[in-house]
């Protein structure tokens, strides 16, 4: 009889863990899908931001300082420091095997192609994507978007398109200055412990440089930030009415961008390099 009774459990706790599992799957699909059909709407928005007069320029211009300007020492900082580690092991360990010059195929790898973009795109996801999600969570609270919505005034050309506008900008200056800093900002820094004849340096660099590296780090960039401003938007426009859900609007926001961010980053490097 117990083993019995133990075996009924058993039984049903594994279907409850497939009814969840199954539930959560849709509720997942359900709600990507119901992304894909905010971002078609904020994009069909766009043609018209600049033509009408009630535009907010004044939300663009607030969404560019805040994520580009105020990031931007936190993003050079991380620029100078991981290049400056790339330099100084690559000097002191390729050497050994005489690839002194893969240091610098490496650096524009890690610098220009992959962290640059990446580090960039989670920088932004950790300030603007959960202040944008917290925000307009707070404005859905508040009943601020049926004000604008009763004022005539649609929330997605007024309040959605800028801050789209205004992460994409912000993503793509700031991973240009990651660049600039990863791999000029560095070399200023392994003076301190190395010296290197700075035309050396330069000659080798430009020598490994392409417009694709540059061009694959943009492409990045743009994807990237067009994914954070869109799911943290997304997040804070899903709060209901209860205060309690804005925190989580943040925190979903944060942890959709990051594992869009990288499936975005392995799918664009897959056909880099099988391309």
């Amino acid at each position: 009889m117990f083993i019995e009774n133990l075996y009924n459990i058993h039984n049903t706790c594994y279907v409850n863990i497939l009814e969840l599992t199954g539930k959560k799957v849709r509720t997942s699909i359900y709600s990507l899908l119901y992304a894909l059909g905010f971002f078609y709407n904020v994009l069909k928005a766009i043609g018209g931001f600049f033509k009408k007069r009630q535009v907010g320029y004044k939300v663009l211009v607030m969404q560019i300082l805040f994520t580009g300007f105020e990031a931007l020492i936190i993003n050079v900082v991380m620029a100078i420091a991981i290049g400056a580690a790339v330099i100084i092991i690559g000097t002191g360990f390729l050497p050994q095997f005489g690839q002194t010059k893969l240091m610098y195929q490496i650096l524009i790898l890690i610098i220009t192609r992959e962290l640059g973009p990446l580090l960039t795109a989670f920088v932004v996801t950790a300030r603007s994507g959960t202040a944008i999600a917290t925000e307009l969570g707070t404005m859905v609270v508040n009943n601020e978007i049926e004000a604008y919505i009763a004022s005539g005034i649609n929330p997605i050309s007024y309040l959605a398109v800028p801050r789209l506008i205004g992460v994409t900008v912000s993503m793509l200056v700031l991973t240009i200055y990651f660049n600039i800093f990863g791999l000029l900002g560095s070399f200023t820094v392994v003076q301190l412990f190395k010296a290197i004849p700075i035309r050396e340096y330069l000659s080798n660099l430009m020598q490994v440089l392409q417009l694709k590296d540059i061009f694959l780090g943009m492409l990045k960039a743009l994807i990237f930030g067009m994914i954070i401003a869109v799911m943290s938007m997304f997040q804070g426009f899903s709060v209901n009415r209860a205060s309690t859900e804005i925190p989580v609007a943040g925190i979903k926001a944060v942890g959709s961008c990051i594992v869009l961010i990288v499936i975005a980053d392995v799918f664009v490097t897959v056909i880099q390099y099988v391309g």
